[in-house]
């Protein structure tokens, strides 16, 4: 029996494995304290390692680890805890916190659009790009509805989660950002849930904002993607 049909034959097998590659990417970045080393970018490439030694094909694996999607959502709501806990910080910045996120979501999806125009790149490549500092579970369904690649979309997403979440302690050094709440809403309007992680581990306020910066980022974006589709088509 190959690698391919234990897989097959198994409900488990790819979640362990990727849960099993994911603690070890806790665990070397734990040890190093390198931020680089981040946790999900190690589980990744430990994954993509393995289906290439063993020769296992990736829809064999999906099969086995596709269980592991269906707590994208549940995780995503239950980012609602520490935003609750902040109910009143919230309250007292709500302006400040909507002009915020406004002003990275249009930053966001202008970059995108302008980088398009420099590469001349096609009109699908654009609208699968557009979503990419939002969270995968609303950026999918953009952009499917806009007639991008899914698949790259969620590749993209993941990219840019992961450079937030390795640059967001570098960046708020550079650019000496010392709020709390631009902290947070910086990591979640740029990268989502995976910087929302990061924001976590900086602070309770960070996490927070971070966390209401993903819905509400979330929301422009899909009221903002369909207006820059039609620019750049």
């Amino acid at each position: 029996m190959n690698a391919n049909s234990i897989i097959l034959n198994s409900a488990t097998v790819g979640v362990v494995l990727s849960m099993m590659t994911y603690g070890f990417g806790i665990w070397l970045r734990g040890k190093t304290k390198i931020d680089f080393l981040n946790p999900l970018l190690i589980s990744i490439a430990s994954i993509i390692a393995i289906l290439l030694i063993f020769k296992i094909d990736y829809q064999s694996f999906n099969e086995s680890a596709k269980y592991l999607s269906y707590l994208l959502t549940p995780a995503t709501v239950a980012l609602a805890i520490p935003l609750y806990r902040q109910l009143d910080l919230l309250k007292k910045n709500l302006k400040a916190i909507l002009i915020g996120v406004a002003s990275g979501v249009l930053t966001s999806m202008s970059s995108v659009l302008a980088f398009c125009v420099l590469f001349r790149l096609s009109h699908e490549n654009y609208v699968t790009l557009l979503p990419k500092s939002i969270t995968t579970a609303i950026g999918m369904d953009v952009s499917k509805e806009l007639g991008g690649s899914v698949t790259i979309s969620v590749a993209v997403i993941i990219i840019t989660g992961i450079l937030g979440n390795m640059l967001a302690t570098t960046l708020t050094k550079l650019f000496r950002i010392k709020s709390p709440i631009a902290v947070g809403l910086m990591c979640g309007t740029a990268s989502h849930a995976i910087g929302t992680a990061k924001a976590m581990q900086i602070g309770e306020i960070e996490g927070a904002m971070s966390s209401l910066a993903i819905v509400v980022s979330g929301l422009m974006t899909v009221v903002g993607a369909s207006f820059f589709a039609m620019i750049g088509a």
